[in-house]
Formats: structure tokens, C-alpha cells, sequence
């Protein structure tokens, strides 16, 4: 026992360094009343009484029952409830009760054994009250007469000591067969005389040695018999059987056999139990006949390992004697694993450091051997482990990082498992709740946002919403909105957009102007409520939408009232469908709204001139006569696409040259035939002439062209709807178109005629510009450049003119 007392003192050393080897004894006397002090363990401990209320003393005991309790006040270790030594130990001659004292943060054990000291609280008590022997006469004297023996619970100097025989008698003396004193028999030290006294009547006592002495008594009579001076005899002295603890009732477990020399009635032999102390006997019984001791009752190995009886063998002549009987119980798997909770915590942090101890409980097995050996373990469990602490101690320890978005309760149960054959289980859940800590950030439904607003919009306008989600929980999930700057903290956020902070909710504060601002961009926050807050950003794009808000503006010719207006020269001999003129109007719209359209309004000839729907070039409807006044206005309307559409006017001054080419040129008569010679070459000249000037206009158009590449190549021209107006405004004022129109003169010979042709303008390719999203706004986009080819610019070209492609000129 001491050696393994020391194993385990050294395994304690060695793998529990929190753990006293030495175990703390104290002795109390039993009978104690509840209350009772039995030492100052916080002293001898050397611990604080501070100390116990602050780590959580306390009594654990592996039996589950506490016979003590601590004050935690005072560190004193009293009484909990009334100590019986004969029923917690029975006659064992040593009575320790082992139990630890327990601390926490950090964890500690200090093993304490209480020795329950007896007392003289019992006294003697015979199996009889009243015994009876037959005696024959004429007994030779040492005859023995057994008698069962006083039993006393109590132990030591408190057991009996001493029997006596009140009043003392000439015939009888005691004499104690044992050292342990388990049989005591009456010795005849005179022959009896029936004829004198046929019966005798006297008191057994027996005595102990406490201080003041118990005693008990016991009845004797003795009747004086005719002569049978044979007694039983048993085969053995002592009778061991082996049973198993769940054999059924009325099982066998063996046979006392009893051998009595005298014939007939004296020979006759019958068995039984010797009445004693106790329920021992009651759990078995005896064939008076056979001798055969069967089970009565059913066994249990925990609670009696072995019994002893006592069979008396009688024969018919009243003599009689008697055995002992060892029945070993033998134990059996009966028994499942007990596990008992001595603390637990949850909920517990999901942050908690790995190894954190979360429980902590003891497991136990009433049976003996194999069978009360015991395992623990966890069943499919990757984030607990199970870590032994201090003899039958566990604790519950964690092993990772826990995560509760991924899993908010734990169900860890734990088996433990005995090593019998079949092995016993039993289990315990622990649900370990897991408290969460803010470890996510808000997360968007989506990675960016677009959202549309129309021009001129109310202000305080809701036009769309942003939603994050947190996968915390509490506080830790409740997400707030925010506009901020997308550029860093130095930079103010966007004034016109609002993000309300509980919804979501995007709202343009102001009205917005598509021909100022297209669009702009936003960042929109969402963060959480925890400690530190988490937060994350989305990128929300507002884009305006058009309206038809601005009326269509004429850049030719111009409206300005400081310049008066232009007269356009329309010649006598001009045919119908010769350009006279063309309308430039631009629209601030985009899409349909800026789609333009002409119609003449007014006219002093109004079958004189015709306008182009989509082109706005002015062309005579048929040739001008003597009898068209010589000076025209026209009103032309330019009504854009709109719903409802705008549209705006422009006047024009047409002015016809009076006369025509045969008034001014003379006619052929016969004495022109005497000039043909000179009028042919005349005509040469002119030719020649005409061709040199066509060339010259040819080199002179290439080298233009070669020159506007030139510009291109070096970089692009931006040209706002401003800069082309105010280009197309300033040729306007000199009273002719911003391009150049080429006339042909075409003369004939033998004619007074000659035609004069109006073609369609030469017009300049001008580059590609680049488009932004407002003027000089701080979120404008720019776009790359949209390169427009001669078949966009063209007037003729059916469709309307936007701003875009006045802008490509």
C-alpha cells in the first residue's frame, strides 16, 4: 500500500503539478453533532480564508456523499451531518474518510483523510435472549456447552472483554474457545444430578471496556437429561463457498456435513443458522435436513464482499455444535461508470484560447478488478479534447479556435467505458454554448450598386437602397450606413447624397442637372455595432437621366440682338432646289431630346422656299420671278423630340437680285459672226484660266487635309457644345456661314444664257472630342473620344442632328 501510495505521489509530481502529495489528516470522534469543528484546514493548507471565497473552494468526494463541509469565512472544516463509525466502517479497525479539497483559477487539489475515532456507544447483545442446553446427567465435568457470542460494534477497548455467569454457580465456569472471541462455551465442572435439581436457571454477561463498561445478558437454562454423551461432530472446522453476485435466488453454494456417533434418536442430526447480529443470515438458507446453504436473497459485491455464518448441528439428544461458513461473493460487471460534474461554464467566448478548460467531473465504478477500471472519451468531437487531471479527474479542455458563425452550440458527450466482459457505459452531454465576439464584417449583397435618378429630380429623393448582412449576432450584427469619402479621410464626402443609417435608404438631396452632372460615385459604409466597430465599403454609382429641359438653341442665324441679322444673296437665274441658305440649331439634350427638326413657320413667299425637315437647309422651291418681291423673311421652326417637345425660331433675310442674264447681255446678230474669231479665243483663256484656278483649289484642299491629320496624330481637341457655338457664332456675325459653298459658272456658247449653281458645302472634318459627364464637376467621367465620319456630318443625310454630332464637326 505504500508503494503504490508513492507511484502515485510521483505521477501526481510529474504530470499535475497543482496537486499536495501528501494527504492532510485530522481525527474526529464519532457521534459528533452537526457544526462540529474538526480542524482550521485553510491553515494547514496554508492558504487565506480570502483565498477560498475568491478560487471557489469546495469538498469534492468521490463517494457523492459529504459527511463534511467548509466555511469559507473562516477556513474551518466542520461536521455536516451526524457520524455513525459502525455504519460507514462496520468493524473494520480503521475508519478514514478520503475526500480532496478543490480550488479554481488556478486549479488545485489538497487530498484530506479524517479518521472517525470510536466510542462506547453499543453495548454486548447476544445472538439469544434465552438459551437452553439439555444436559445428561452424570456429564463427565469439562463437558463443554457452546453458547453464541455477544457481539459488540464497537472496536479496540470498547469490544467485550470479559463473561461471567451471575450468580456464580459450583457447576458452570466460562471459557472464552478464541482469541477473537467468536465462540464461548459453558464448561461443567460438577456432574449434574437430575433427581436433585432437574433444571437450572442462571445469567450469561458479558462485558466491555469502555469507559463507563456496557453489558449484556443472556438467559441460561439448563435441563438435566438422561445420558447421550455423543455431540455432532463437523467434517471442518471452517466452510468457505465462492458465489456470484447476480447467481439467482436459490442457488447452492455448499453443504456442511455433521457426524454424531450415538444411534437412534441421539444420532439424529439437525442444522441450523446460530442466531446473530445483523441481516447475514437472512440472505441465505439452510436444509435442517441435507445441511445445504442456498441464496435467499440477492447478492450485491459492492455493498458485502463476504459474509460469515454460523451452523449449529444438533442431534436428537440435544447435543449439539457448531462451524463457521465464509461465503466469498465474487464480483461481476454489473455496475455501469458513474461520471459526476464537479463544474462547468458555458456559454464560453468563441475567441478563447485553445486548452481553456470548459468542465471538469470525476468518474467512478463501484465494481472491483477490470470491471472498475474506466476510459473516457469523446465520441466524434474535432474541437474538445479531454485532458486527465488529479486520480479520477477529467477535464473538458478546448483544442481549437471555436467559430460560432459555424456552429453556435456544441453537444459534446462524453463515455465512459468500464474494461468488463461485456464492458458497461454511461454518458453526459455537455452543451457548451458559444458567445459571440465580433469577428465579421458587414458583407454587401452585391459588389457595387447602380441606381438612376431623373433630372430636376424633389429634393430629399429616395432612389435606391444598398443591404449588408453580418454574420454576428446581438449587437455585433446590427449594421449603420454611412456616406464616406472615396478618396481618404481628407476628402469631404459627396454633399448631395444621403445614406440613411438604419435602412439603407439612398437619397439625392438636391436637384440634379444632366447637362451639369451625368454622373457621380459614392462610397457607401455599413459597420456594426461591436467593440472594436468592423466595417467594409461599396461603391454606389448614380446615374442622371435626361429630361427634356432645354429648348432648342439657333447658332445660324444668330438671335443676337446687338448684330442684325444676315441677307442671304439669291440671284435672278437661280433654279429650284439651289441652296440659299441652312439652319444650325444644337440641342443641351441627349437621345431623343436632342433629335431637331425644321419647318417653316412664315414666309413672304411661302411657295418660294422649302426647308429640310431633318437637314435645315433652305432651297428654293421653284425659280424666283419678276414678280417675288426682292426682299424675302422667313421664320423657320426648330422643334426638338421632347415629350412635350420645345422648339425655338430663327428669321431669315433672303434678297433677289433683280434682272436677269439676258437683259444684261446683248443679242446675236449677224455681224457677231464677224467676231467669232476673237470670241473663240476669248474662250480659250478663259478655259485655260479656269483650269489653273481648279487646280490650285485642288493642291490647296490636299495640303489642308494633309495639315488637319498632322493636328490629329498630335493629340486630341476637346470641343464643348460652348466651343462650337461659339465657332458657328462668330462666322454668323460676318453675315456668312462657318463653312465654305463652291459655286460653278457654266458658260455656253452661241447663248445670252448662263447658269449659276448653288452645291452642297465642302464642310471641314473636325476631330473627335471628348465627352464628360458635367462641366468642371468634381465626379465628372470622362469617356474616351468617338471618332465621326463625313457620312454622320452630312446635313443631307436622313435622321436628325444631335449634340453629340454637331459636336463631331
Amino acid at each position: 500500500m505504500a508503494a503504490a501510495r508513492q507511484v502515485l505521489c510521483l505521477w501526481a509530481l510529474l504530470g499535475v503539478p497543482r496537486v499536495r502529495c501528501e494527504p492532510i489528516r485530522y481525527s474526529v470522534a464519532e457521534e459528533g453533532e452537526s457544526g462540529s469543528v474538526v480542524a482550521d484546514v485553510a491553515e494547514d493548507a496554508g492558504l487565506a480564508p480570502a483565498q477560498l471565497s475568491a478560487r471557489r473552494a469546495r469538498i469534492a468526494s468521490p463517494a457523492g456523499r459529504q459527511h463534511f463541509r467548509l466555511e469559507r469565512g473562516s477556513g474551518r472544516l466542520v461536521v455536516a451531518e451526524r457520524l455513525d463509525r459502525e455504519e460507514m466502517c462496520g468493524r473494520s479497525r480503521t475508519c478514514t474518510l478520503a475526500f480532496e479539497l478543490l480550488l479554481a483559477d488556478p486549479l488545485q487539489f489538497f487530498p484530506i483523510e479524517v479518521s472517525v475515532e470510536d466510542i462506547n456507544d453499543h453495548s454486548p447483545v447476544f445472538p439469544d435472549e434465552r438459551v437452553t442446553f439439555k444436559i445428561p446427567e452424570r456429564g463427565d465435568p469439562g463437558s463443554r456447552f457452546p453458547v453464541g457470542a455477544a457481539q459488540d460494534l464497537d472496536i479496540g477497548s470498547n469490544d467485550i472483554q470479559a463473561y461471567s455467569i451471575i450468580p456464580e454457580n459450583e457447576f458452570f465456569t466460562v471459557f472464552i474457545q478464541s482469541e477473537n472471541g467468536k465462540f464461548i462455551e459453558l464448561v461443567l465442572e460438577k456432574p449434574l444430578d437430575r433427581e436433585e435439581q432437574p433444571e437450572m436457571d442462571f445469567t450469561l454477561v458479558a462485558t466491555d471496556g469502555g469507559s463507563p463498561p456496557r453489558s449484556g445478558t443472556t438467559q441460561i437454562h439448563i435441563i438435566v437429561m438422561d445420558v447421550n454423551d455423543n455431540a455432532p461432530v463437523f467434517t471442518q472446522k471452517v466452510y468457505i463457498g465462492h458465489v456470484l453476485e447476480n447467481a439467482p435466488e436459490g442457488s447452492v453454494v455448499l453443504r456442511v456435513v455433521a457426524i454424531d456417533a450415538d444411534e437412534g434418536v441421539n444420532g439424529d442430526i439437525s442444522y441450523q443458522f446460530s442466531q446473530s447480529v445483523g441481516h447475514r443470515h437472512s440472505l441465505f438458507t439452510i436444509n435442517s435436513k441435507t445441511g445445504e446453504i442456498g441464496i435467499a436473497k440477492p447478492l450485491d459485491f459492492e455493498t458485502e464482499k463476504k459474509h460469515e455464518l454460523t451452523v449449529q448441528a444438533i442431534d436428537g439428544g440435544g447435543l449439539s455444535s457448531m462451524c463457521n461458513v465464509i461465503v466469498e461473493v465474487l464480483d461481476v460487471n454489473d455496475n455501469a461508470p458513474e461520471i459526476m460534474v464537479s463544474s462547468f461554464n458555458s456559454p464560453i467566448l468563441e475567441n478563447v484560447e485553445p486548452g481553456t478548460v470548459v468542465a471538469l467531473f470525476a468518474v467512478r465504478d463501484q465494481d472491483s478488478g477490470v470491471n472498475g477500471e474506466i476510459t473516457c472519451a469523446l465520441e466524434e468531437q474535432l474541437s474538445f479534447a479531454l485532458r486527465p487531471a488529479f486520480k479520477n479527474y477529467y477535464e473538458l479542455v478546448t483544442v481549437r479556435t471555436l467559430d460560432r458563425e459555424e456552429r453556435a452550440r456544441h453537444m459534446v458527450v462524453v463515455t465512459a467505458a468500464d474494461a468488463g466482459s461485456p464492458p458497461l457505459t454511461s454518458t453526459h452531454t455537455f452543451s457548451v454554448d458559444i458567445s459571440d465576439v465580433n469577428d465579421n464584417a458587414p458583407a454587401f449583397n452585391q459588389t457595387s450598386y447602380t441606381m438612376y435618378v431623373h433630372e430636376n429630380n424633389a429634393p430629399a429623393l429616395l432612389v435606391g437602397a444598398v443591404k449588408a448582412t453580418d454574420a454576428d449576432a446581438g449587437p455585433n450584427a446590427k449594421v449603420s450606413y454611412s456616406v464616406v469619402p472615396a478618396r481618404g479621410p481628407e476628402e469631404e464626402p459627396c454633399s448631395c447624397v444621403s445614406v440613411n443609417s438604419e435602412s439603407g435608404g439612398v437619397f439625392v438631396l438636391r436637384p440634379l442637372d444632366y447637362e451639369q452632372l451625368r454622373q457621380l460615385e459614392v462610397v457607401v459604409s455599413a459597420a456594426d455595432a461591436g467593440s472594436p466597430p468592423l466595417s467594409s465599403s461599396v461603391s454606389v454609382r448614380l446615374l442622371v437621366v435626361d429630361e427634356n429641359d432645354n429648348a432648342p438653341l439657333v447658332l445660324h442665324p444668330s438671335a443676337q440682338d446687338s448684330s442684325p441679322p444676315s441677307s442671304e444673296l439669291v440671284p435672278a437665274g437661280a433654279e429650284a432646289g439651289d441652296l440659299v441658305s441652312k439652319v444650325v440649331a444644337v440641342d443641351a439634350d441627349s437621345g431623343q431630346n436632342s433629335w431637331l427638326s425644321y419647318q417653316l413657320l412664315r414666309a413672304t413667299e411661302p411657295g418660294l422656299f422649302a426647308v429640310g425637315a431633318q437637314s435645315g437647309e433652305v432651297r428654293l422651291r421653284r425659280p424666283p420671278t419678276e414678280r417675288d418681291a426682292a426682299k424675302q423673311k422667313l421664320v423657320v421652326l426648330v422643334r426638338d423630340n421632347g415629350r412635350p417637345p420645345l422648339s425655338a425660331t430663327a428669321a431669315l433675310s433672303v434678297l433677289l437680285v433683280p434682272g436677269s442674264w439676258d437683259a444684261q447681255l446683248p443679242q446675236q446678230s449677224p455681224a457677231a459672226g464677224e467676231d467669232d474669231g476673237s470670241l473663240t479665243t476669248s474662250l480659250i483663256i478663259a478655259l485655260v484660266f479656269v483650269s489653273l484656278l481648279f487646280l490650285l483649289s485642288a493642291a490647296a484642299f490636299v495640303a489642308c487635309k494633309v495639315c488637319k491629320r498632322k493636328e490629329l496624330s498630335s493629340g486630341p481637341v476637346l470641343y464643348g457644345a460652348s466651343s462650337v457655338q461659339s465657332y458657328v457664332a462668330a462666322g454668323a456675325a460676318a453675315g456668312t456661314l462657318p463653312h465654305a459653298y463652291c459655286y460653278e459658272v457654266s458658260l455656253t456658247t452661241g447663248s445670252g444664257n448662263s447658269e449659276f449653281k448653288f452645291l452642297k458645302p465642302v464642310l471641314p472634318s473636325l476631330p473627335a472630342q471628348h465627352c464628360s459627364t458635367g462641366v468642371g464637376g468634381a465626379h465628372a467621367e470622362e469617356f474616351p473620344p468617338v471618332p465621326v465620319t463625313m457620312e454622320d456630318a452630312d446635313f443631307e443625310s436622313p435622321g436628325m442632328q444631335s449634340v453629340a454630332q454637331l459636336n463631331g464637326f
